[in-house]
């Protein structure tokens, strides 16, 4: 390794030609709690790789990194893998702040992954364990006067061999699985303060009382120290508080002007530790005024409420990777961009997929009006286990516990922040019921989606369905809300702008614009059906493409919105509009099996008119599949690779609306009404999709009886076919 540059042959983003070792996230990296005075040591450090059982630093280093980019990136400078068995050393030299006196010199690192051990001037100054929360040591005590300080950091991280919080990140990447992130890979920083000074703001806003709660945490104060806040509309003071340190002081918000994605107002507040009529220490925060609950709509439907009104949640999976830095974005505008994306394309939510980003991405968010659902990183060896509640060894529960705690404390004040997800698919879970109880206890003002997908044990806010491509819901119930946690994922492999040429996949993958768009319109009109019979929210599958994945609404290296931004926000506002309601014609046998004649064999010509005498044809309950195929109810079983199906149906009228079939199919189908084609469909389905009948096939449409006939073609894996008929009607 020599002086910095980027590893070349990398996909990178159009951000990255800006970055050196001069200007690397200059950002201040804590905007809900700052003070003028501080110092970034972003930039070149030496670093090097050790056995892990090394205890002392290295005699000679390998080469310079470039700090905050993980190792394993490009812009670090190094692009190397750190393995379980080995330890990431990083040293550099910095001069204390002049005229420190009597104050406290604070080293701060935003995040490391994951066991940090720091030395300053070879005087042990603390270890943290965590890969995502920020902490800091104090290293006054440690500093030689009138020298250049030696700072030494050394970091172990067992990644998908330890029993932590990891994420995506895997020593194998393949899938849905991405590559490991190793050591800092968030801004390190240097912030003299008084010896009394304010350590930690816990802002609680309480829009129906009109009063934001405070709670101010000292670190030396004496006896008789106070505490005053003072909130701002601008250059405007509107209400103020005073009281002790670590006393729940109430400021009064008067005729709040409440945040919302609409209206993202954020109010500026002022905290000052006070002996007398002396300020020992004075920061500056922000805060929004807002409320987000679970409640029953007019309907008796439980909805999601932002400041006592119904909003349908909607945005992307967010995993925040980036080709060029991993979990590092290249830059702080970077950072933002994806937030101002999300925003542009008509989503108002982004879900934080197993990651937790930097503060200024929160920080974006708040500014833009864009809600987030935060999922805590998931892992450790037990992703994978088919018993999502088995008992963890005690490292494991204990590291979820501490580090779920910071997650709350660190990132608790952001209002963008609505909802706390601790277990996605069953990945690392345990003692799911007590987990969401003491989630709740930690931050009762926030929802809990206690386990997003699957593994639901009755708890929590919402129950949370996974359905690819959907979309789909759960049933109603009466305590919690019904949402869609994931559902989408269709991809489109850009040429140019691909992690790799092999193994990239979608859930469901196209290779043009247009089909990917029709596709993507027809799920967001399936899902204005499902609002309408009580869905809250849904997450669509994902922001950008990550490495082999390429089912985002944006190329990994984030130069390609693939279907436009103003295509995609026309198409998503779409859901905030009154939803439609569909009737019902002619059921399906998603729930009572209703009867089908067929036959494996080619019946030759005619088969799907309606006098075609179908007597030797077999009967059986739909649905017609293979059993386990996932979305289907098979109760006939069918496994040879095609079947043709007939099905006789009564309409006692036709109403007015537009009209639909209510289709499962695995894979290709083509469908006839009284003989008249309908409509063809392609590949497999998960769950019931609305598909357009030709005019023609509508015209064919009489009062009395009338015949479905489907011939269905089956590849691999599961299938099934099932077939019924709606219309839609204008909202109630």
């Amino acid at each position: 390794m020599g002086e910095w540059e980027p590893v070349e042959g990398h996909l990178m983003t159009r951000w990255a030609k800006d970055v050196s070792p001069d200007n690397v996230w200059p950002e201040y990296p804590r905007p809900q709690m700052t003070r003028e005075n501080w110092v970034n040591l972003n930039g070149l450090w030496d670093c090097a790789i050790t056995p892990s059982m090394d205890e002392t630093a290295p005699e000679a280093w390998d080469g310079k990194i470039l700090v905050p980019f993980p190792i394993e990136s490009a812009l670090s400078g190094v692009k190397k893998p750190v393995l379980p068995d080995q330890k990431l050393w990083y040293r550099r030299t910095f001069t204390a702040p002049a005229g420190l006196g009597d104050q406290r010199l604070l080293l701060h690192f935003g995040a490391v992954d994951w066991e940090c051990t720091v030395y300053v001037n070879g005087t042990y100054c603390g270890m943290h364990q965590g890969g995502y929360d920020p902490f800091h040591f104090d290293i006054t005590g440690a500093l030689i006067p009138g020298s250049e300080q030696e700072l030494i950091v050394a970091v172990w991280d067992p990644t998908d061999a330890g029993y932590q919080p990891r994420g995506k990140q895997v020593l194998d990447p393949h899938g849905i699985w991405y590559t490991a992130v190793t050591g800092i890979w968030q801004t390190v920083w240097l912030e003299p303060v008084p010896r009394a000074h304010i350590e930690h703001l816990a802002m609680t806003p309480d829009i129906d009382r009109g009063v934001l709660r405070l709670t101010v945490t000292a670190t030396g104060a004496a006896p008789g120290d106070s505490v005053v806040a003072t909130a701002f509309d601008g250059d405007n003071g509107v209400a103020g508080a005073v009281g002790s340190p670590g006393v729940v002081l109430e400021i009064p918000i008067e005729d709040a002007k409440l945040w919302s994605p609409d209206s993202p107002f954020l109010y500026d507040l002022s905290v000052s530790l006070m002996r007398g009529n002396y300020a020992l220490d004075e920061v500056k925060s922000y805060f929004g005024m807002r409320k987000i609950e679970v409640a029953k709509d007019d309907h008796g439907i439980n909805r999601l409420f932002l400041n006592n009104e119904v909003l349908f949640q909607f945005g992307p999976l967010d995993q925040g990777w980036w080709p060029d830095g991993l979990y590092t974005a290249p830059s702080d505008e970077a950072l933002r961009y994806d937030v101002e994306a999300t925003r542009a394309m008509g989503f108002n939510m982004a879900r934080k997929h197993v990651k937790i980003e930097p503060l200024r991405w929160y920080y974006h968010c708040d500014q833009l009006g864009l809600l987030v659902w935060q999922d805590m990183p998931s892992g450790d060896a037990y992703i994978g286990r088919d018993d999502p509640d088995i008992e963890r060894v005690p490292q494991s529960a204990h590291n979820f516990y501490r580090e779920h705690a910071a997650l709350v404390r660190h990132f608790g004040n952001h209002p963008s922040i609505v909802m706390w997800v601790p277990f996605n698919e069953g990945w690392g879970q345990f003692e799911t019921n007590e987990v969401t109880a003491w989630l709740k206890e930690l931050d009762p003002t926030r929802l809990v989606s206690q386990a997003s997908g699957w593994a639901d044990r009755g708890g929590g806010d919402i129950y949370d369905k996974h359905s690819y491509p959907g979309p789909d819901m759960f049933p109603l119930e009466e305590h919690r809300a019904s949402v869609l946690g994931e559902f989408g994922g269709l991809g489109w492999p850009v040429e140019g702008h691909l992690w790799w040429d092999r193994r990239n996949w979608g859930y469901r993958t196209y290779h043009d614009r247009e089909t990917l768009a029709r596709h993507y319109a027809q799920l967001i009109r399936q899902l204005r059906y499902l609002i309408h019979d009580g869905l809250a929210a849904a997450v669509y599958t994902q922001t950008s493409d990550v490495e082999g994945e390429v089912n985002g609404l944006m190329t990994y290296d984030r130069d390609v919105v693939k279907l436009g931004v103003e295509w995609l926000r026309e198409v998503n506002e779409t859901v905030y509009l009154p939803p439609p309601r569909l009737v019902t014609l002619v059921p399906t046998s998603r729930h009572e099996g209703l009867l089908w004649r067929y036959t494996t064999e080619n019946p030759g010509e005619g088969w799907e008119q309606p006098d075609y005498h179908a007597r030797r044809w077999q009967e059986g309950p739909g649905v017609l599949g293979k059993r386990g195929t996932p979305g289907a109810a098979v109760r006939t079983v069918w496994e040879t690779p095609r079947i043709w199906a007939r099905r006789e149906f009564t309409l006692e009228s036709l109403p007015e609306g537009t009209y639909y079939l209510n289709i499962l199919h695995d894979e290709d189908a083509e469908v006839y009404i009284n003989g008249v084609f309908a409509a063809r469909v392609e590949g497999y389905i998960t769950a019931y999709e609305i598909v357009s009948i030709s005019d023609a096939a509508r015209a064919a449409l009489r009062t009395g009886t009338n015949v479905f006939a489907v011939h269905c073609i089956q590849t691999e894996g599961g299938q099934a076919i099932d077939v019924g008929l709606v219309v839609e009607k204008p909202p109630n």
